[in-house]
């Protein structure tokens, strides 16, 4: 598979840098994209190439594909993993800060796969992989332009499955649940400094509780690579693949309760988990009281 050219996006940390190892460790030639140049040079000691590119920017997306096209000759992975979670209530949450969320989230995503394109038709053949989230079918409070963006992922790969079918191109859908990666900390950043005070302020606080909880049932990485390789590899790939402790227990409960039902049974949920994180902070500070 020497051959076999991958390009994985948001690939610092976390999902994507576990997804470039993986798909390295099998053979591929890869092509590392981050922002930060500095987070991704040390993957070069694999064998991965690193390029630094902002998914926001069209020029930087343009030069990365010509550079991936004059050094390896043709693109037969793409994995869009860039992305992040910008929390907080919709009425607060400023404009430009949600339209950044959908630049990041979904032009990005879109713009590459159009770069991409041309070169995968020409083969006959491609892959793209976007990296979509369990949030894209569900939904929670203080989340609604993340859910929103999520959702607009899963609508845009169902159009071009549909699309590239006839031309040899899969587009695969990977929908994590809680993974262990430095999204949950800024998440909670967002969260809290967007609607830590006034009228969502109580709801915030729960919020932030659950996203900094260390010790969380959350799946490394590596899950995510699996499927992604899983997905590269197969003959004839799912559609979708649900990856991540919990993930496939709340897809469930959303296809089988009604909208309100639903509603009850995140808020249940995210109270329980809340509450478990206040207990446990109380617990420490009891235990670091007792140790003075």
């Amino acid at each position: 598979m020497s051959d076999k050219v991958a390009v994985v996006t948001g690939a610092s940390s976390g999902i994507g840098e576990a997804t470039a190892r993986k798909l390295r460790a099998i053979g591929y030639r890869v092509y590392a994209v981050a922002r930060r140049l500095d987070r991704i040079t040390p993957l070069a000691d694999i064998g991965i190439r690193p390029v630094q590119a902002d998914v926001t920017d069209d020029a930087a997306l343009v030069s990365l594909v010509e550079q991936v096209l004059a050094e390896s000759g043709r693109i037969d992975v793409l994995v869009n993993n860039a992305g992040y979670g910008s929390y907080g209530a919709v009425e607060e949450v400023p404009m430009d800060e949600a339209r950044r969320q959908f630049d990041v989230n979904v032009f990005g995503l879109a713009r590459l796969a159009q770069l991409v394109l041309p070169q995968m038709r020409r083969q006959g053949s491609g892959r793209i992989v976007n990296i979509s989230s369990i949030g894209g079918k569900i939904h929670e409070p203080l989340g609604g332009w993340y859910h929103a963006t999520k959702f607009a992922v899963e609508g845009l790969s169902d159009s071009m499955r549909m699309e590239l079918a006839p031309l040899g191109i899969d587009v695969v859908v990977i929908q994590p649940g809680a993974i262990a990666t430095e999204w949950s900390a800024i998440a909670g950043q967002h969260l809290l400094a967007t609607s830590g005070r006034g009228p969502y302020a109580d709801q915030a606080a729960r919020g932030a509780a659950i996203f900094a909880v260390e010790d969380s049932p959350a799946s490394p990485p590596s899950v995510v690579a699996d499927a992604v390789a899983k997905a590269v590899r197969a003959r004839r790939p799912r559609t979708r693949y649900v990856v991540g402790r919990g993930a496939k227990v709340i897809l469930a409960a959303r296809r089988m309760l009604p909208d309100r039902g639903f509603d009850w049974f995140m808020r249940t949920m995210l109270r329980t988990v809340a509450h478990a994180a206040a207990r446990k902070d109380t617990s420490q500070d009891r235990l670091a009281g007792n140790r003075a």
